[in-house]
């Protein structure tokens, strides 16, 4: 779960601070329940869930699903859109591919003429 609420703070591009602050709960409480000391108890929950509404708390708890409520997660639709990008009608050439990594920066490979 501890690396789930870095990922949340990172994609809210949001401080420790500013995210204890916000839940009303000491500053190391949060250092501590980040780094994997402690575990989050019910409290710190329901203030994650009332002050995130945004936030799936099935994610955070199980990493099932989509980070923000309202994601698509259907997976029948995933694996559809899957076959389509991988299984062309015809054969075609690769121009381009782009990674993209978890700090929202991305790398793009050309291929070659």
């Amino acid at each position: 779960m501890n690396r789930r609420l870095l990922q949340f703070l990172q994609a809210q591009n949001i401080t420790q601070a500013q995210f204890a602050d916000t839940l009303s709960v000491a500053r190391g409480s949060v250092s501590h329940i980040l780094s994997g000391r402690n575990k989050p108890g019910y409290e710190f929950l329901e203030s994650l869930a009332l002050h995130y509404p945004s936030l799936s708390m099935d994610w955070i708890l199980t990493g099932k699903g989509s980070m923000f409520k309202g994601q698509n997660t259907d997976e029948n639709a995933l694996q559809g859109a899957q076959e389509s990008l991988f299984l062309p009608s015809q054969p075609l050439g690769i121009s381009k591919i782009m990674v993209f990594f978890d700090d929202n920066t991305f790398k793009e490979f050309l291929a070659a003429d």
